[in-house]
Parts: C-alpha cells; sequence; structure tokens
C-alpha cells in the first residue's frame, strides 16, 4: 500500500469531524474533491466507501445517507454543543488565564467540534468586562509547582505585590522556600498551600503572585501537619486570606439559611434562636474579608461572640461609617 492510500483515510476522518455534523453533510464526490483539491489525494467512489468502513469499525460513528449521491457525516462527537459552550465560558470568565491564553484555548476547544458549530460558538461569546492577569509565566509556575508536589520535594520563590504606583514590588528579599501540598482553584484563581520550611505552619499563596517560576529544591520536602484536612482549611480560610481562625457564633435572619449553608456546608452547627432568626456557629479564619462578608447581609448577619470578634466588627464598622459622618451632606 503506497503512503497515499495509507493516508487517505485519516485526512476522510480530518475532513468529516471538521466539515459536517448532524446537520451538515458531504457527498461523495464533494469528499473526493477535497482530497484532490487541498491534500493531493486521488480518489473515487469505491475507495471512499471502503475507507468510510475502516474508519467506522475503528470507532468513529459516521452516518450515512444512501442515494445516488451518497452523503456522510461524522455525529460522535466526545462532547456535545451544550458542554463545549461550558468549557468555554469557563475560560473565558476565569480571572487566572491571560487573554492571549484564552484565545488559545477556546481555538482549541472550536476544534471539538465542525466549522459550523465552532461558528454559533463564536456568535454567542460575550467577552465584555473582563479582567483578565497580565503574567503570562503562570501556567509554567503551575506546572513546575505540580512537579514538586508529586516529587514531594521543596521549592524557592519569590511573591510581589503592587505599591500606590501599581508598580510590583516583592513582598520581602529573601525567597520563600515552601513545600507544596496542594494547588486549590477558589473564587478565580489558583493558589498554593504549603509548608513553611523548617516551621510546622501552613502558608497559602496566590499562584499569580509569585514573580519567577519557582526552583524546584533537591531537598525532600516536610510532611503536612498531623492534624492538617484540606477540606476543613478551606472550609475554615475565607477566600484564601490567612489569618487566625476561630469558633464564632452568628445570628442570621431565617431567610439566609441557603447562603449559610452555601459558604459552610451541610454539615454546620445551627440553633433556633426565635421565630425570626436562628443562631449558626461557624469556624472561620478572622479577617477583614469575614467582616465584610458579614457586613454585605445589611444586618441579616450578627456576631453574637466571642466579644473580641464582636468588637474588632463594630470598629471597622465605626471607622468606615466615620469617612461619611464627617462630611458635610
Amino acid at each position: 500500500m503506497d503512503n497515499e492510500a495509507k493516508l487517505r483515510p485519516l485526512y476522510l476522518a480530518k475532513i468529516l469531524y471538521e466539515r459536517t455534523d448532524e446537520d451538515h453533510y458531504l457527498t461523495t464526490a464533494q469528499l473526493m474533491k477535497i482530497l484532490k483539491e487541498e491534500y493531493g489525494i486521488n480518489s473515487h467512489r469505491q475507495t471512499i466507501k471502503s475507507d468510510i468502513d475502516i474508519l467506522t469499525k475503528f470507532g468513529i460513528e459516521i452516518e450515512e445517507v444512501k442515494s445516488t449521491q451518497n452523503r456522510y457525516n461524522a455525529f460522535g462527537r466526545r462532547f456535545d454543543q451544550a458542554e463545549l459552550r461550558l468549557l468555554i465560558d469557563a475560560v473565558e470568565s476565569s480571572k487566572f488565564i491571560t487573554q492571549s491564553k484564552s484565545d488559545e484555548l477556546v481555538k482549541k476547544i472550536e476544534t471539538l467540534t465542525s466549522q459550523y458549530r465552532a461558528q454559533e460558538l463564536q456568535r454567542n461569546i460575550s467577552v465584555e468586562g473582563r479582567i483578565k492577569p497580565g503574567n503570562e509565566k503562570i501556567y509554567i509556575i503551575v506546572e513546575a509547582i505540580n512537579e514538586a508536589i508529586n516529587k514531594g520535594k521543596k521549592i524557592s520563590f519569590e511573591c510581589f505585590k503592587y505599591n500606590i504606583k501599581k508598580e510590583k514590588k516583592l513582598k520581602r528579599e529573601e525567597p520563600y522556600v515552601i513545600t507544596p501540598l496542594h494547588l486549590v482553584w477558589n473564587g478565580d484563581y489558583y493558589y498554593m498551600i504549603g509548608v513553611y520550611d523548617y516551621q510546622n505552619r501552613l502558608g497559602t499563596f496566590r499562584v499569580d503572585r509569585i514573580n519567577k517560576i519557582p526552583i524546584i529544591l533537591k531537598e525532600d520536602g516536610i510532611p503536612a501537619p498531623k492534624d492538617f484536612a484540606l477540606n476543613q482549611y478551606l472550609n475554615t480560610t475565607f477566600r484564601m486570606f490567612n489569618s487566625e481562625h476561630e469558633e464564632v457564633e452568628l445570628i442570621c435572619s431565617n431567610d439566609l439559611m441557603d447562603a449559610i449553608i452555601d459558604r459552610f456546608g451541610e454539615d454546620v452547627v445551627t440553633y433556633a434562636n426565635d421565630m425570626e432568626s436562628f443562631r449558626a456557629v461557624v469556624n472561620v479564619a478572622v479577617s477583614h474579608v469575614f467582616y465584610s462578608w458579614v457586613f454585605g447581609f445589611g444586618g441579616k448577619v450578627k456576631i453574637k461572640g466571642p466579644e473580641s470578634v464582636r468588637e474588632q466588627y463594630k470598629i471597622m464598622v465605626l471607622n468606615a461609617a466615620g469617612e461619611y459622618l464627617d462630611q458635610e451632606i
């Protein structure tokens, strides 16, 4: 068998995947023409038929409509249109993925369907107002962290923050040395959870704030603390901000049970408080993020205790209100 005959079924499969679907067919004559004009491969009706049979036996789902001009389409796809839509939406809406990488990934996703279905996906894309990162090294950084996790090694890296001029400045002069334990997707960002070197203490770092590709060290990593449980750590750390964890009692309006379960899970401890409210006992990382979450309910969530947490929240609210009360209205 010559090379042309060997390649013909492969090109035929490519043509059918790219140019046919449930609503679009190609006839035998059209397939022969495309093979000749675009790939320089000669064929005739019988070879097209035999190649289709080979592809079908291989497992490619091809529909044949018999007539004077047989028509074919490749209808078996790994993803249906709704699933592709979900994938594209996830890529487009992600704040973690840069604009150029988003465009590249969307184009790859579109190859999983026919050119006609891909055009439908493009027409439905809404991209207005997206905020995308500029760190093109993110994907290589993630790969390096993942490699270190798999090998059980420490990594050395730098983190940056923005100053008032929106310039990137290193958080500290010396690099961090961490044993990475997990990569976690939370609130549109990737975070690395790891153990600080020579300390039995956990740290959390936003991956897109890592300045350069981490260096994987030869040293073996430090094991996670014995009492470390990833799910519990995530549930008690609001949006991955580090601070002290405390048991806090909240008084919540009865119509907020859905919101409390969404935030803390179905196992959250709750008690009836009165006819209009219930109490929830939660373990949280007490920080301005937690206080902002409470404030966002417009008084429908109140902090009952401990008193130190109530006082910190009171100070935050009074400081914020003071900025407006001191101004003339």
